[in-house]
This record gives C-alpha cells, sequence and structure tokens, in this order.
C-alpha cells in the first residue's frame, strides 16, 4: 500500500484511509462481525488509516473500531472527531467546541476506543458560539497531555484554518468531498 505523508511534517499514512461511518450508522443496520472483519482485511492489505467519530451510532462506532484494532493498534494510525452533541430532552443536534467539551469528548472517545492516545483529532464542525482559537487551544492542550498526537479539522474555510493554525499546528482537514 503507497503511503502518504500529511502535510509537511505529520504522520505518514497510508493513501487509502478506512471511513467506519458505516459501519454503525447511514447506510442501513451494521453488522459487527462483517464490520470487524472488513476493518481486518483493510489492516491486512496496508490500510493504516481509520477513520471515526463520537457521532457515528452515538459511540458505537468508535467502541467497534476499538474492538478491531485491540490486538493491532501498532498497526494503526486512527483518526476521530467531536464536537456534534444531541440534547437529552429534545434530541436536537448542536455542535459543542466549548474547551470543557473538548476534554470531556477526548475523554470519552479513549475509553470507547481503548486507546492511550488519539493519532488524530478532528473538530467535527466548527461551533459558532465558541471561537476558534479557544476550541484549538484546548485541543493543544491535549496534545500537550499526550492524549492527542495531532489535530485537525472538518469543513473549515480558509480563514478559519488560518486562525487555527496560528494557535496551534494543525495536520489535516477533512471535507465532505475530500478524495
Amino acid at each position: 500500500m503507497q503511503q502518504r505523508r500529511l502535510g509537511r511534517n505529520g504522520p505518514t499514512v497510508s493513501a487509502i484511509g478506512l471511513g467506519c461511518m458505516g459501519m454503525s450508522q447511514s447506510y442501513g443496520a451494521g453488522e459487527e462481525a462483517e464490520s470487524l472483519a472488513t476493518i481486518a482485511r483493510a489492516l491486512d492489505l496496508g490500510v493504516t488509516f481509520l477513520d471515526t467519530a463520537d457521532a457515528y451510532g452515538e459511540g458505537a462506532n468508535e467502541a467497534l473500531v476499538g474492538r478491531a484494532i485491540r490486538e493491532r493498534r501498532s498497526e494503526v494510525f486512527l483518526a476521530t472527531k467531536f464536537g456534534f452533541v444531541d440534547d437529552p430532552v429534545s434530541g436536537e443536534r448542536s455542535i459543542d467546541g466549548s474547551p470543557e467539551h473538548v476534554a470531556e469528548a477526548c475523554e470519552a472517545s479513549r475509553r470507547r476506543l481503548g486507546v492511550e492516545t488519539i493519532d488524530l483529532y478532528y473538530l467535527h464542525r466548527v461551533d459558532p458560539k465558541t471561537p476558534i482559537e479557544e476550541t484549538v487551544r484546548a485541543m493543544g492542550d491535549l496534545v500537550r497531555e499526550g492524549k492527542v498526537r495531532h489535530l485537525g479539522l472538518s469543513e473549515v474555510s480558509a480563514e478559519t484554518l488560518r486562525r487555527a493554525h496560528a494557535v496551534f499546528p494543525i495536520t489535516a482537514v477533512q471535507s465532505e468531498y475530500s478524495l
């Protein structure tokens, strides 16, 4: 499998990654045995970049990925995202990029994934109530604490990316139409 470097000084990952969202939501009911076999086969073929999020299946996808990589963690570059929250009363989804949520979401993701360190931690969407600088500062704290290795942003403008990168280096940007 061909490898690529993320950014100028970033990590090296497989050129093809495996997005795991569909294993827990969006495309019908997931089938655990098939999903675990798919992840194992991807790793066997040299796919090292796995992508999930706390919002996928309300945490179920992270738990699934965690089970799949338990014995193969050293082979995986693990990316997950945070930011979406569901109101327990209304069920309405919003975005929370507050520093408090950054820390809470990271702890919950690490627990579900069964890992000490997340390789790439993305903000899933920008919180309109929290300046991006505050969110990224809190994400940078996770790197300094050894809980996260690299930071990413999803669905951001060039201006937001510049502002974020001025606070802490952003390794990756994900967009819906990413090739």
